[in-house]
């Protein structure tokens, strides 16, 4: 018989080398998103982001190589406490046709002058899906705002 019970939620953690307003501005920001979503891919492909910064708000995310291979997300925020603490109900899915809709919360706290961000994530389909998220997803998100906030102070 199958395990019923939900996988764990998972907590990630990173330091970023700005302040939490920032971060929290990289994070939300359509134009800032679609700059550090392409950095350190060779060819980022399609790239098209909607924000709507506000409880009730939904950021809508499409991206993919190919109009064929798309990946989507659209995000209902709940809580929106700039720049400490963002909350989003999300709902995802890629060219497969599955799809998944999980709770992230995420707080901004300054620190050793930059920004620890903290992402709780659950709702999980499977242990596999969070381990995927908890490896791949939120680290490569992290290394490109890090690309991005690094690029922009190198810039100032």
């Amino acid at each position: 018989m199958a395990d019923e019970t939900e996988p764990s939620a998972l907590t990630i953690t990173r330091l970023l080398p700005a302040t939490p307003d920032d971060v929290f501005d990289a994070y939300t920001d359509a134009k800032k998103q679609t700059i550090w979503f392409g950095l350190l891919s060779t060819d980022p492909g399609i790239v098209e982001i909607e924000v709507d910064l506000r409880v009730g708000g939904v950021q809508t995310s499409t991206w993919g190589p190919n109009r064929d291979q798309l990946f989507h997300e659209t995000q209902v925020f709940t809580v929106v406490d700039r720049p400490h603490r963002l909350a989003t109900t999300s709902t995802g899915g890629g060219p497969d046709g599955q799809a998944m809709k999980t709770d992230v919360d995420l707080t901004f706290e300054e620190q050793d002058g930059g920004t620890l961000v903290t992402v709780v994530q659950s709702g999980f389909p499977s242990t596999e899906m969070r381990d995927f998220f908890s490896t791949q997803v939120w680290p490569g998100a992290f290394d490109r705002i890090e690309a991005y906030l690094t690029r922009t102070a190198a810039d100032s």
